[in-house]
């Protein structure tokens, strides 16, 4: 039987559109199940419940460093602060267990070891009706948390309504120190209270206080430029014939002088502004619950405030954005011009508070 060419020329051209349509149907399958596979992914990755606790346990565990020096302990990127629950507790974690392994340095011993004194006891502030004691380290926002606990201890019914010269009243304020209690009494708030403080960079806590009490000095405090200023700069500015007040460079040199405590002797507890970390709360001696980060508070103030059970009750003033981050510019412009070995004996005091909470030794120090 014969076929015609006409007919062979119509089954090719139906042959070659079956194909076609197979084939756009196969492109059209292929980018529906795209399609929904983006969906899928995109709806896990924004849900955190998504994630098994096998992955949480993964993304969070530390990746060894291998360049890092003996004895100090590497923070990942991802393990910084971020809000979310299930990381924080990682991060606080590893702040307590550096400060404990710092403490059982040897080395340092003199630079993270101090007697819970009298002087330690009148920083610690007492909220009893909460159980929370907060050891007071000035210039990293000491003064919302006072307001956080005055609140609390019922003296006024919110942050806003406390007037600005009471929170540093201690006669009016409502917030009695640890150091008025007995001994016996002491004893049971520090093993039984939730316990914390605030901690930031060092040497930009040295520049804040400088420029708080001797250059600004926004609470009148008249003492600091007539009494204390005049002190430091009979016994360390090199250039006699220099007139003009206290220079950030005066202050290095009395803070790293060895024999700096006759000063402070005579300048009493006005030295609480610049006095170490170590000095202030006793870390190695007292089992503190939480140290925060003055760069990280934005997620540090919620976590306190949540760890010691009082979230729902009062609120962490509002923090502007960035006010808390690390300004390396400026501590480097203030330090800019002082002699290296003014600002190394300045690290021989306070390399104890850099080791303790993990801040870097100053980029500066290290050519």
């Amino acid at each position: 039987m014969m076929v015609r060419p006409g007919r062979i020329a119509e089954w090719l051209m139906f042959d070659n559109m079956h194909h076609q349509w197979l084939l756009l149907a196969a492109c059209f399958w292929v980018i529906l199940m795209f399609m929904v596979a983006s969906k899928f992914i995109t709806l896990t990755f924004k849900d955190p419940d998504a994630y098994s606790a096998k992955q949480e346990f993964l993304f969070l565990t530390a990746v060894p460093d291998a360049g890092r020096l003996p004895g100090e302990t590497h923070f990942p990127e991802e393990l910084k602060p971020t809000g979310k629950m299930l990381v924080e507790p990682l991060v606080y974690a590893q702040r307590l267990e550096l400060m404990r392994n710092v403490c059982r340095e040897d080395a340092l011993r003199n630079l993270s070891h101090t007697a819970v004194s009298k002087f330690v006891l009148d920083r610690i502030f007492v909220c009893d009706k909460h159980k929370i004691l907060f050891c007071q380290t000035p210039k990293v926002g000491n003064t919302q948390w006072k307001k956080v606990l005055i609140v609390l201890n019922g003296a006024f019914p919110s942050i806003e309504e406390i007037p600005e010269n009471v929170v540093h009243d201690h006669e009016k304020n409502g917030l009695p120190r640890l150091s008025s209690f007995s001994e016996a009494e002491i004893q049971k708030r520090l093993k039984t209270y939730f316990k914390f403080f605030i901690v930031r960079d060092p040497f930009e806590r040295l520049i804040s206080a400088f420029k708080d009490k001797f250059v600004h000095n926004p609470r009148f405090e008249p003492w600091y430029r007539h009494e204390i200023a005049p002190g430091i700069i009979r016994k360390y500015r090199r250039n006699r014939t220099e007139t003009r007040g206290i220079q950030f460079e005066d202050f290095v040199r009395y803070l790293g002088d060895p024999n700096h405590r006759w000063l402070d002797l005579q300048f009493g507890d006005h030295i609480i502004h610049w006095v170490t970390y170590v000095e202030l709360c006793a870390p190695c001696e007292i089992t503190y619950s939480v140290v925060g980060h003055h760069e990280t508070l934005a997620d540090d103030a919620p976590y306190i405030l949540r760890e010691a059970g009082i979230d729902h009750l009062v609120a962490y003033p509002t923090i502007p954005l960035g006010i808390t981050a690390y300004n390396r510019t400026k501590v480097e412009q203030y330090f800019l011009g002082i002699s290296k070995r003014d600002i190394r004996r300045l690290y021989a005091r306070f390399e104890g508070d850099f080791k303790l909470f993990g801040y870097q030794k100053p980029e500066f120090l290290l050519n």
